[in-house]
């Protein structure tokens, strides 16, 4: 009975996993709520926190799977010599590179610190409602610089780069949400909508996949978990990979014909529920 309720905890939050990841909502802060609200836990130590990681990697995956197309271009055309430089996947990724600095140096010095203090239904609820109200100023004042002329997510220059990494940073806070960081990083930089999102997706691959791994290594690999524990892995990382191929897919085309205010409007229930929820005792 232990197994079949761990998997179908497992099961729920690789649906919110999958649905939030991309979306400007933060999948680290629903996972926060959503597994103190569903009593996720484990028997190993640090159980919640590697599922947590794990799950991610699914969604990634699914990033990986959609845009496997200009992934192998970029990796056919990889040297400057065959496309010159400014065709090249080696320019690419040299801009992925580059808009990982930022975060990785803030990563190595507040991680820790963030995950100890921040990781809160509280904290989550008060990051999604102010970072919302962010995200609608960022939309009316930015979304227009990338329209006519706008850059692609394959020529981002060094300039927009580390500015979109620099807003990445903002994601260390729980409810925050990278994927809404690095769009209004994006979009100052003068990116359209959709290039923005889509260089969010192509920035996540090296992001997640780096910091999850670091992590999982971190907290000392699978030995040590038990076959429920495993199994509840499995099945998380399965289910985020297949809802987040459907949710990549509806995002994009949504953010081709509509703002995004919807999402803010959504950020800011869905925190005023969670404060009411922790008032009235419902989280740990």
């Amino acid at each position: 009975m232990e197994t079949i309720f761990s998997i179908l905890k497992s099961i729920i939050l690789g649906i919110v996993e999958g649905i939030t990841e991309f979306l400007p909502v933060s999948s680290t802060g629903h996972l926060v709520i959503f597994e103190n609200f569903l009593g996720f836990t484990g028997t190993t130590p640090s159980y919640v926190e590697m599922y947590t990681y794990v799950i991610q990697l699914g969604a990634i995956l699914a990033v990986i799977v959609l845009y496997w197309g200009k992934i192998k271009d970029t990796l056919v055309n990889f040297f400057p010599q065959k496309v010159g430089f400014a065709k090249s996947g080696f320019r690419f990724w040299l801009m992925l590179a580059i808009a990982c600095i930022p975060g990785g140096i803030f990563g190595v010095l507040l991680n820790d610190w963030s995950d100890e203090h921040l990781f809160t239904p509280v904290v989550v609820a008060f990051t999604l409602f102010f970072g919302g109200l962010w995200m609608l100023y960022a939309e009316k004042k930015f979304r227009n610089n990338g329209l006519g002329g706008g850059g692609d997510e394959l020529n981002v220059t060094v300039k927009q780069a580390l500015i979109i990494g620099a807003f990445q940073v903002l994601a260390i806070i729980p409810g925050m949400s990278r994927s809404a960081s690095t769009i209004i990083g994006g979009w100052v930089a003068g990116l359209t909508t959709v290039a923005a999102a889509e260089f969010s997706f192509f920035l996540a691959i090296p992001v997640m996949v780096g910091m999850s791994f670091l992590k999982i290594v971190k907290i000392g690999g699978f030995s040590s978990m038990t076959s429920t524990e495993l199994i509840s892995l499995g099945v998380g990382f399965l289910v985020s990979f297949l809802v987040a191929l459907a949710v990549i897919k509806k995002f994009i085309a949504y953010l081709q014909k509509k703002p995004m205010k919807v999402f803010v409007y959504y950020r800011m229930v869905f925190a005023i529920i969670v404060l009411v929820a922790g008032i009235a005792g419902f989280f740990k």
